[in-house]
């Protein structure tokens, strides 16, 4: 039977082909996505996950969501440098890991009128089951649901969380990015009693996307497999100028890896139950703090160590050819 699942994302290059999977996947029913700044502003990853979905020809609501996070740039000492955003000129062209609108026809869908947030108290207060919430970019909106109504929580299957990293860090020395963007609504939401299940970029990394797996899903030949060779195509040219992978020519795709899980848990490898807590000030800022001492407090949370790099491909080429 097919796991009921909402996304929510900052869509940009590796948020689409996570939108993708979870569309073709006969394991997933994916119920909804909603959208947050962080990847880009809200505006245009609200766009962009339209654009997906029109791409896919489905039948899958989209719910806009929170333009901010909750605190962390209300005061400028509070991040006196904000991250950087890597670009690099190719053959004249200016190319980011994430394009400002991705390649498809602008959308002629639109986003419901309900703020995602809102969307998630009606349909989890409603929910005959519990569902399975996929959260691949910032979690304001679930931080936000959470302070106006924790007790939502009770019909919440478990959160898998895209962020976070214990040897491998994106954002800053310390913090991969999602949970940099909005580290307290991360220790929100792991404050809320839902069980936890952290894919951070070690396991995101472990399970890098080559070139010649971006040939693989060009061979499948449909639309949703060629785009999504090229976005990774594009991630692999940055991957290989700021941050080269242990494989040759190969990129993390996180966001999909993070869908594949919730095909098949065997992807992630090394899934062990820790404590952990996250950082809000100085360099410790959007850290995922894991408690390393045999006494450790009471276990809040699961996090992937590792990732079964050939598992995930073969389920996203199988998944993807799905769509012929």
């Amino acid at each position: 039977m097919a796991e009921k699942i909402i996304l929510d994302v900052d869509t940009g290059s590796d948020d689409a082909v996570a939108i993708m999977t979870a569309i073709l996947s006969p394991e997933i029913q994916l119920e909804a996505v909603c959208t947050v700044a962080g990847n880009k502003d809200i505006e245009k990853t609200t766009e962009n996950t339209l654009r997906v979905i029109q791409l896919m020809d489905a039948d899958v609501p989209v719910y806009r969501g929170c333009g901010g996070p909750l605190v962390k740039f209300l005061r400028e000492d509070r991040v006196p440098i904000r991250m950087a955003k890597l670009k690099l000129e190719v053959d004249g062209k200016e190319i980011q890991m994430h394009s400002d609108y991705l390649d498809l026809p602008a959308a002629s869908l639109a986003a419901q009128a309900v703020p995602a947030p809102v969307f998630y108290l009606d349909y989890l207060r409603n929910a005959t089951e519990p569902v399975t919430l996929v959260a691949v970019g910032p979690l304001t909106n679930l931080a936000v649901a959470f302070m106006l109504d924790p007790t939502i929580v009770e019909k919440i299957k478990r959160i898998v969380i895209m962020g976070g990293g214990y040897q491998v860090t994106n954002a800053s020395p310390t913090a991969e990015f999602n949970i940099w963007f909005d580290p307290e609504a991360a220790q929100r939401v792991l404050n809320s009693g839902a069980p936890v299940y952290f894919v951070p970029l070690d396991a995101t990394h472990a399970a890098c996307v080559s070139k010649a797996d971006c040939a693989e899903l060009r061979r499948i030949g449909t639309d949703a497999s060629v785009f999504a060779a090229k976005l990774i195509e594009q991630r692999i040219v940055m991957h290989n100028a700021f941050q080269p992978l242990a494989v040759p020519d190969a990129a993390a795709v996180h966001d999909a890896l993070a869908v594949c899980f919730v095909i098949d848990e065997a992807v992630l490898q090394d899934v062990r139950p820790v404590r952990c807590e996250i950082g809000f000030r100085d360099l410790s800022e959007g850290q995922t703090v894991i408690d390393q001492r045999y006494y450790t407090e009471e276990k809040n949370c699961f996090f992937a160590f590792d990732a079964d790099r050939k598992r995930f491909i073969d389920l996203l080429c199988s998944t993807f050819t799905m769509g012929k």
